[in-house]
């Protein structure tokens, strides 16, 4: 397993196995090439035999500069359980606590149960949002009208 810094050349890939590494859901308009090209540093790609097997795609906050923001990670679905995640979320952890940050943020829809309980599992506690629903807590319209979110933090 080789996991390097992302490039502009990863885009295409992953975003053609985005949809379906998400059982379906439509989630390549969340990611935009942008990232590929702008947070070069902070993002990473887990690759093996020449195939992406995980991606993790952050940032150091512009506002918050002792703040690390995750945007975007995914694991191959045949590939979950093998430690990739973790192996990319410790090399972004490292990468962001050198940079001087000292705890990571992100979001993740209530409607991703496997997201929840990894991030809860690896360490990751929710903000406290306005409603606690199936031991969750949610951010009522955080991302707009009917766009709940459930919010992590972890000091690192």
């Amino acid at each position: 397993m080789i996991i390097s810094a992302v490039s502009e050349t990863n885009y295409l890939p992953v975003i053609t196995v985005l949809n379906d590494w998400w059982g379906g859901r439509q989630m390549a308009d969340m990611l935009p090439k942008l990232f590929f090209k702008h947070f070069k540093n902070t993002s990473f790609i887990a690759e093996e035999e020449g195939q992406i097997r995980g991606f993790l795609i952050g940032f150091v906050s512009q506002t918050y500069p002792d703040q690390a923001y995750i945007h975007f990670a995914g694991t191959h679905p045949a590939y979950r359980g093998t430690g990739i995640g973790k192996t990319l979320y410790a090399k972004f952890i490292g990468t962001v606590k050198e940079k001087g940050c000292n705890s990571v943020h992100l979001v993740t829809s209530p409607v991703n149960q496997n997201s929840i309980a990894y991030h809860t599992r690896i360490g990751f506690a929710m903000e406290k949002g306005d409603v606690f629903k199936d031991n969750v807590w949610i951010h009522t319209a955080y991302d707009g009208p009917n766009e709940d979110r459930v919010v992590f933090f972890k000091n690192i």
